[in-house]
């Protein structure tokens, strides 16, 4: 790609964006939240899409000339209910973490109490750290994995829900390497009849392709990223089930944000193809493998991993065993010296600084 049409305008952007390119082509992309979309993928993305508002939702906008534009959100909710087995699917999220603010707006109200787990355990901002807006709006309590084998105690978590009777429980982890059991966390919910929010922004194609179990049909809500594991168009998503469809659609319009982002769910909708293809099993599948023996070389150089492994596409390297004087922001900048990109990572019971962390998270080599 030259970018010539940018450069005649913004040559220092068009320099931006080549060096951009040259370096992902150059480098060895490895942070979990990090993917590589198909040509087809940008072309949607750069599409004249972008120049239309279509605030509403398919049949139902705000503005004329929208005719293409439901055909494009239409068959991008087609796809992921195909893809994921969803009764609703709402593609208008701009964001992973937005498409769990439309699912708090759906059925919480300010002071309502959210369950989740810790961040320095593997959680996420948008699940109720104080410094993020579900930790600001909600009264968050949260549950830790165990300190002995770095997994979640799902017999602990129920006993935290029963003594804080929360209105949500979160499940779905931004740095958690092992499959969760949906239906523990499920059942933990029902006991104190709350709802049951899962996020699998990082594993939302792995969930696609079957290499992970799926929370649709037993979490009240799901959420995801679509530009992870999925490699579709930048954005969220959310799923559930039709009972909830009025509130999460009213919920992310108007409630949570205003016109869609017509050329991002063109990038999830041919993204949503792409993964429909039984191509994207079998790439699902090798990303699995590629985690499975990256985790078991870097074991047999003498790391730790949160853990002891991975059943995902990422891996928890502790480095306070091993290496106590090295920390994860040393090893990310090392790598990147020699083209490795990945990212610093907070561990479970660490005592240094989330901006210095003892930890580093490498996903698998794509």
């Amino acid at each position: 790609m030259s970018y010539d049409d940018v450069r005649e305008v913004d040559p220092a952007v068009a320099d931006a964006l080549a060096g951009e390119r040259e370096r992902q082509n150059e480098t060895l992309a490895m942070i979990a939240s990090e993917n590589h979309v198909s040509e087809a993928v940008l072309e949607a993305q750069g599409s004249e899409l972008t120049n239309k508002y279509a605030e509403g939702y398919p049949g139902e906008r705000y503005y004329g000339g929208c005719e293409y534009a439901d055909d494009v959100e239409s068959l991008a909710i087609e796809r992921a209910k195909e893809l994921f087995g969803a009764d609703h699917v709402n593609v208008q999220p701009h964001s992973g973490s937005s498409a769990n603010m439309g699912v708090y707006f759906s059925v919480l109200e300010p002071g309502d109490k959210i369950l989740s787990l810790d961040l320095t355990h593997g959680g996420h901002l948008s699940h109720g750290h104080p410094a993020n807006f579900a930790g600001q709006l909600y009264d968050v309590e949260q549950y830790e994995v165990d300190p002995e084998t770095g997994r979640l105690d799902y017999e602990s978590l129920r006993e935290i829900a029963e003594a804080f009777e929360p209105d949500m429980i979160v499940s779905g982890f931004s740095a958690y390497p092992r499959e969760v059991e949906w239906g523990e966390i499920q059942a933990a919910a029902d006991a104190v009849d709350a709802y049951h929010m899962a996020d699998i922004a990082h594993i939302t194609g792995l969930v696609a392709a079957g290499e992970h179990p799926s929370p649709v049909g037993v979490a009240d809500f799901v959420t995801g990223s679509t530009h992870k594991t999925i490699r579709a168009g930048r954005g969220g998503i959310i799923m559930c089930d039709e009972q909830y469809a009025d509130d999460v659609d009213s919920a992310v319009f108007p409630g949570a944000q205003g016109g869609p982002l017509m050329h991002n769910i063109a990038g999830k909708a041919v993204g949503f193809e792409e993964a429909l293809d039984p191509a994207f099993d079998q790439y699902a599948a090798q990303v699995v493998r590629n985690a499975e023996v990256l985790g078991e070389t870097l074991q047999d150089h003498g790391f730790s991993l949160v853990s002891g492994g991975t059943d995902t596409h990422l891996v928890l390297v502790d480095l306070r065993d091993s290496h106590p004087d090295v920390s994860g922001g040393d090893a990310e900048e090392a790598l990147e010296e020699v083209g490795i990109v990945l990212n610093a990572n907070t561990v479970p019971d660490e005592s240094r600084s989330a901006f210095d962390p003892p930890g580093f998270a490498p996903a698998r080599p794509r």
